[in-house]
């Protein structure tokens, strides 16, 4: 049977880093639940054969429920039945199976249900469920809002809806409006304490929220009155159980059609405040947010991989004038840039959620003791990294996503554009991962600042510090160029202090920095396991050495004034 963690070596290449000794140290609090609960571990070696069994049924279920599943739920899809979501049967069966298997709540503590499983490992789950159908992701990757009620909910919350989430019911996070898409401060969905039922009630309309219909919402609401901005967003947690919203349609997408994408309409909805009054947005979105983002960087990749497979069977499959396309230099090239991107996704992919294990762990174990001076640096370091990362991974993988299933189909000519094959399927649903949680746009302007403060360039930093193997000695002498020009161009850009010229050009910035960071992971992860990564890596950082120059041909020749015709072509 196939098995999609089984079959992908690079997947416990990222498990076994050596990051996760510490991770594993402070999410086990020195593996004081293994007097607690049977299924706790008792040491390192044994969370990690843990991990290992867990990701091993995931591999499985993915590989052999969802895959099988994913064409048919494609063409069903949702549909609403008297306010109510009916998922296409094959969606029902995967969080069936999944349910059945123990895979919800993965990340939450034991004493909730839950595995206490580190980001990394929930991360890995998700990047094989988009794989075998970015759709399903979603719904799976939404049990990740629990990590918020977990983080900013009291303790009658969590014993409320944590354990049923283990159990199995769905979540969503009901953040957008017909007038608030990125721009969340524009929420006006009415929050309005009840004095008599001592609850607050939710009045308002919230459109494309994934997972519409789920047994429990986190709402983004205005509760302060003649309020406008941020200031007067709180966060509420609706339970369905109470009634009082209708879904009053699904979306028609383009893709993730097993992902029911609703408008809601909240009629004097019941609901509990989560955390404190108004920093819905300002604290609580935001974690939430970024925890989102991460878990799309995970479905570009899974996509990618799935794409590179289903251009690598085809290429070998396909003969044209006398031989297969895959010996064609045109199409191996293709092939080899696929991987190449897929790789570098998946190691940008891995550090990050490394990053933000490391602070959300120190951060959770801050409430229950003071940290040592040694873990107050591990969680500014780590903080502060997972800020950077998130928004350059979730940028750089999406747009991969996209080029990699373009390319899926090119391979496959005139096949591909038809729905007898999977490439057309993959090709939509990576379409909405550089969209959605914050365009690739909006990335740029969060990772801006950290090209600006140097961020990037302190974490390739230690990346050098790495020796390298005598073969990779050549393309490490390329990243540090590429640094140079790197540090160059910001120079250059930043000096100028014009801030429409620093935004102008912020992306080509944000891309270099990209190449660069992404390279030298690549890199790194060649020179511990040359075999599985060592053509990605050659491949990839001569693709990088070339963008990045043209960026710099770009921005060298760049006349400031120039800009006026950028706008005057939009104004006619």
């Amino acid at each position: 049977m196939a098995n999609f963690f089984l079959d992908n070596a690079s997947l416990k290449y990222h498990l076994r880093h050596n990051l996760m000794k510490r991770i594993v140290e402070l999410k086990e609090r020195s593996f004081i639940d293994k007097n607690r609960f049977d299924y706790a571990p008792v040491d390192f070696e044994d969370a990690m054969d843990s991990y290992e069994m867990v990701m091993e049924i995931v591999g499985d279920i993915m590989a052999n429920v969802v895959a099988t599943n994913a064409a048919d739920v494609d063409r069903l899809g949702s549909r609403v039945d008297n306010g109510r979501v009916q998922y296409a049967s094959g969606t029902s069966r995967n969080l069936q199976i999944v349910t059945k298997a123990g895979l919800m709540g993965l990340s939450m503590p034991r004493r909730f249900g839950g595995l206490n499983f580190p980001m990394v490992t929930f991360i890995m789950a998700s990047d094989m469920a988009a794989r075998a159908d970015a759709g399903f992701c979603n719904l799976w990757a939404l049990q990740d809002c629990i990590i918020t009620l977990y983080e900013f909910g009291n303790e009658q919350q969590h014993n409320q809806f944590i354990p049923r989430v283990c159990c199995g019911e769905t979540l969503s996070m009901d953040l957008t409006e017909p007038d608030a898409g990125s721009d969340l401060q524009a929420v006006m969905l009415k929050a309005v304490y009840d004095e008599k039922e001592n609850c607050w009630r939710l009045n308002g309309v919230k459109r494309f929220i994934t997972n519409g219909d789920a047994d429990i919402h986190l709402v983004l609401a205005r509760s302060e009155k003649d309020t406008k901005d941020g200031r007067g967003l709180s966060m509420f947690i609706y339970d369905k159980r109470d009634g009082g919203v209708d879904v009053r349609r699904v979306e028609d997408k383009m893709g993730i059609k097993g992902s029911p994408t609703c408008e809601l309409i909240y009629n004097n909805a019941k609901a509990q405040l989560c955390g404190e009054r108004k920093y819905g947005l300002i604290k609580y979105v935001m974690s939430l947010m970024n925890g989102a983002r991460l878990g799309i960087m995970a479905q570009a990749t899974g996509i990618s991989e799935a794409a590179y497979r289903e251009a690598v069977i085809y290429a070998k499959e396909r003969k044209q004038f006398g031989k297969t396309i895959i010996e064609f230099p045109a199409v191996y090239e293709m092939i080899a840039n696929i991987k190449a991107k897929l790789d570098a996704s998946r190691s940008i992919l891995y550090e990050t959620a490394r990053f933000v294990d490391m602070y959300k762990i120190l951060e959770e174990i801050a409430k229950e003791r003071m940290l040592n001076d040694t873990e107050k640096l591990e969680l500014k370091k780590y903080k502060k990294l997972a800020d950077a990362f998130t928004p350059l991974g979730k940028a750089m993988n999406t747009e991969y996503a996209n080029q990699n299933t373009y390319d899926c189909i090119q391979i496959h000519g005139g096949s591909g554009f038809m729905r007898d094959y999977v490439c057309e399927r993959l090709y939509r649903d990576a379409r909405i991962t550089n969209i959605y949680e914050g365009t690739t746009q909006l990335q740029i302007v969060a990772a801006i600042r950290h090209v600006l403060t140097n961020t990037y360039l302190n974490a390739v930093k230690e990346y050098q510090e790495i020796p390298l193997i005598s073969k990779l000695d050549n393309f490490g002498q390329k990243l540090l160029r590429l640094v140079e020009i790197y540090k160059q161009l910001v120079e250059k850009v930043a000096s100028t202090r014009n801030t429409e010229y620093i935004d102008f050009q912020s992306r080509r910035l944000v891309e270099c920095a990209w190449y660069i960071v992404s390279g030298y992971l690549l890199l790194i992860d060649a020179n511990k396991n040359f075999n599985e990564f060592g053509c990605s890596a050659v491949v990839y950082i001569n693709y990088g050495e070339s963008e990045v120059k043209k960026i710099q041909n770009l921005i060298d020749t760049f006349n400031i004034e120039n800009l006026k015709f950028y706008k005057f072509n939009c104004d006619n």
